[in-house]
């Protein structure tokens, strides 16, 4: 019987584990206000440059730079990938020639084509300058493709060999071979035209006999990319088709490069961000964004949201009679309003996400709208019994509490139909569900919950 391994000695406090964490970042402050460049070296060497980039990115400008400028040669160039767009540009500003172009070299062209694609000409130029001619060369070429599509996505480096080889062939090809890839996972298969033709798993390679030919033993997953797709399509494939690498080719189907599943997941785990942050009206925002660019960011969607409470207060103005003469009414509209916003927010959320997930097509659009719509309706019913009763009880008038109830279920139903109409038809007319459906699902449950609990309340209790 084998003997057991000890027990790791884990603390359960999870406040402790936190705690450890913001000693690491408080120590690291202080050797940066200290000058003391062999304390910082030292608490940095073994942390992972997301981590590294993480503490940099909790300074304040002057003290992110300072500690920039005490790493000196032992920055990583990992970190300008890993850094906060925000605050990359003044990095790469704080960086010496010397250690700017080490730590570039040291990157994949796939990593140096996203560090610069949204960098200004000067910086762009001064890290082209610092690469090798056949690197730039490669980095210039991705970044002559669309922006965010395949091409600016793959990298260069990939390992390929004639589709008639042999395993045997294969692996002393790779063996001699001075300039390979960090990271890959495929042995892509090429014909005589270099058109990718299949690929083999470096699993599959070292686990066959040397004579077994590669044609015969390739991946059933194979599919090729065209390098100007969106790489959202491309992030897409990776996700339904569980693909770990894929070819990009260019529009004559020769083999340009490779994408891999961690830029892919980087670019699926960007939009659900993306469309979380948009579905709040904030955009494309960080931490270290200046306050000037936030409040510009966020001044247009603020702007809509408010002509379109003005377009709620025109319904309530139109009865200002009947508020006038059943001061309750002004007390419960709210709660109609509120309830059906939030039922709407919850419809359109669910729509937003399998919109961009594909599940939401045309061909189950009117299914997803019938049963948000029945899901409204049976809330609506209930909550309409409980507000029922609450306003008979708050108020002693049986009928406001039948006005309130019929108007819950009218603007619960209309939510869930707006929750998922709003979306599909702004996706329809080519703008983004994510930006624009909260404030428009808000003005229809708005106006719709006003227009039925006061209209109906003119209607039967004046």
């Amino acid at each position: 019987m084998a003997d057991e391994l000890p027990t790791p000695d884990v603390t359960e406090d999870r406040d402790d584990a936190y705690a450890l964490d913001e000693k690491t970042v408080h120590a690291i402050q202080a050797a940066v206000e200290a000058d003391d460049a062999e304390t910082l070296v030292r608490l940095v060497d073994h942390m992972h440059a997301a981590d590294i980039a993480d503490v940099l990115e909790q300074f304040d400008d002057a003290t992110r730079q300072h500690a920039v400028t005490l790493l000196g040669s032992s920055f990583d160039g990992e970190l300008l990938t890993e850094l906060d767009e925000g605050i990359r540009e003044d990095v790469i500003d704080a960086l010496s020639p010397e250690v700017l172009s080490e730590a570039v070299r040291d990157l994949e062209s796939d990593d140096v084509v996203d560090l610069i694609e949204d960098l200004g000409k000067g910086q762009q130029a001064a890290i082209l300058d610092v690469l090798e001619t056949s690197d730039r060369a490669a980095v210039e070429l991705s970044m002559s493709w669309p922006e965010n599509s395949a091409g600016r996505l793959m990298q260069r480096e990939v390992v390929s060999a004639p589709a008639h080889w042999t395993v045997g062939q294969a692996i002393d090809f790779m063996r001699e071979s001075e300039d390979l890839p960090d990271d890959f996972y495929h042995l892509v298969l090429v014909d005589p035209r270099y058109h990718p033709v299949g690929h083999v798993t470096l699993g599959k390679l070292m686990s066959s006999r040397r004579n077994v030919k590669l044609a015969d033993i390739t991946e059933e997953s194979f599919r090729t990319i065209p390098a100007d797709q969106d790489e959202e399509d491309v992030a897409y494939a990776f996700n339904q088709y569980h693909l770990i690498s894929a070819p990009v080719v260019d529009s004559d189907g020769r083999l340009a490069g490779v994408i891999t599943i961690d830029d892919a997941m980087i670019v699926l785990d960007e939009e659900h961000e993306e469309d979380i942050l948009r579905l709040a009206g904030v955009g494309d925002e960080s931490l270290a964004d200046r306050t000037l660019a936030i409040a510009r960011r966020r001044f247009p969607w603020l702007f809509v949201n408010l002509i379109t409470a003005i377009l709620a207060s025109l319904v309530i103005s139109q009865f200002e009679a009947t508020i006038a003469a059943i001061v309750a009414l002004a007390v419960l509209m709210p709660i109609v309003a509120s309830m059906g916003g939030n039922a709407g927010t919850q419809s359109m959320t669910v729509a937003v996400r399998a919109l961009a997930t594909r599940d939401l097509t045309r061909s189950n659009a009117l299914r997803v709208i019938r049963r948000e719509v029945v899901a409204g309706l049976l809330n609506g019913l209930v909550f309409a019994v409980v507000m029922g009763v609450i306003g008979v009880i708050w108020f002693g008038t049986p009928m406001l509490g039948v006005v309130i109830g019929v108007a819950m279920v009218i603007n619960l139903a209309v939510a869930g139909l707006a929750g998922v109409g709003v979306p599909l038809v702004l996706d329809r007319v080519g703008i983004d569900p994510a930006l624009a459906s909260g404030a428009f699902v808000t003005t229809v449950t708005d106006v719709v919950g006003f227009f039925a609990f006061l209209g109906l309340a003119a209607a039967w209790l004046i």
